[in-house]
């Protein structure tokens, strides 16, 4: 998956809380185990209107945040069903960093899977910079992941705390495939010592 460093780039407001991941992305848009259709799927049942017009009303549909790249959340973003297809659409749309106080376990860890880095800051905090991107000219934010900071259209710097591992896999574009793969040559070496210990277990069936 891409590294996550440093972005600066627009942030859309979606204040709303328990956005779940049936509107993220619809139950309709899971008939497949690739990405392939997620793009559609995205907030596809509030985004549009039923003969496929944009809906002026949702954040994403509207001039100034059109290209955002962050999303800034209220609390509990992501809840509902485990669908890390959700995730996949945000990636999909170019979203590569959501901010809130709260979001689900599962949806959590599935952005980190993914790229996609997820700050938890306080709700208050996040509700106050709700109110900025949506009252300020300049709607760009800066996460800078490396020194773990959000800075705010104001120029306000914002510290957010992360768990190290998860850090690291964002920073160094390690997905759990990838971050397995580290491990090649000690799990080949593991391998080979466990099949002279038990060779009956690798004869062929």
């Amino acid at each position: 998956m891409e590294k996550f460093g440093k972005l600066t780039a627009v942030a859309a407001p979606m204040p709303a809380s328990n956005i779940d991941t049936d509107i993220i992305m619809p139950k309709a848009f899971l008939k497949r185990i690739d990405k392939e259709g997620v793009l559609e799927g995205l907030f596809h049942d509030v985004r549009l209107y039923e003969d496929g017009r944009e809906r002026e009303d949702f954040v994403l549909n509207q001039p100034e945040y059109r290209n955002a790249k962050i999303l800034v959340t209220g609390p509990n973003f992501g809840c509902g069903s485990s669908r890390e297809h959700a995730v996949w659409g945000l990636e999909k749309r170019g979203i590569k960093c959501l901010i809130g106080s709260s979001f689900a376990g599962i949806f959590f860890d599935n952005c980190a899977n993914n790229g996609v880095l997820a700050v938890v800051l306080p709700k208050e905090t996040v509700s106050e910079l709700i109110r900025e991107l949506q009252n300020a000219e300049s709607k760009n934010v800066t996460v800078d992941l490396e020194a773990q900071t959000v800075t705010t259209p104001s120029g306000a710097s914002l510290h957010f705390e992360i768990e190290p591992s998860r850090k690291e896999k964002l920073l160094q574009g390690l997905d759990p495939v990838a971050l397995t793969l580290k491990s090649e040559e000690k799990i080949k070496n593991f391998e080979e010592d466990y099949f002279k210990k038990f060779p009956w277990l690798n004869q062929p069936r």
